[in-house]
């Protein structure tokens, strides 16, 4: 019951989900997580009112993050939000399949620290209003 908005992220690393959760709670965001996959989807699908940007590790449990975006891009109330992709998969394959299955943004984990890919975030919902 805040009038932050809301994040949603999906990530399977508990340190990971850490640090970003304090990077974007410092940035004035509320941040919802699921540790897997399957559980991401249903969470989206239950979340009231929708998060602003949806934030997919792609190497999760039972549903990668692949599967959780084209899931996402074939339900009305969900295809609209912005989705980022952050992950350790530095390839340019990869990063075709996220942009092709309807990412908006591809970040390499090792290439941003938490509170830079806070700002890409932050800069990206910006551009999508």
């Amino acid at each position: 019951a805040t009038n932050m908005p809301t994040l949603f992220l999906a990530e399977d690393d508990t340190l990971m989900v850490r640090m970003y959760a304090r990077a974007f709670k410092t940035s004035g965001f509320d941040l919802k997580v699921s540790f897997d996959g399957e559980d991401a989807i249903k969470t989206l699908k239950a979340m009231d009112p929708k998060p602003v940007a949806v934030i997919l590790d792609i190497m999760m449990p039972k549903k990668s993050g692949f599967e959780v975006l084209k899931e996402m891009k074939e339900d009305t109330n969900l295809k609209s939000i912005p989705v980022i992709i952050l992950t350790n998969l530095a390839g340019t394959q990869d990063e075709d399949t996220g942009m092709n299955l309807g990412a908006d943004l591809y970040l390499v984990k090792s290439r941003y620290s938490p509170s830079e890919t806070v700002i890409k975030v932050e800069e990206m919902i910006k551009n999508k209003k």
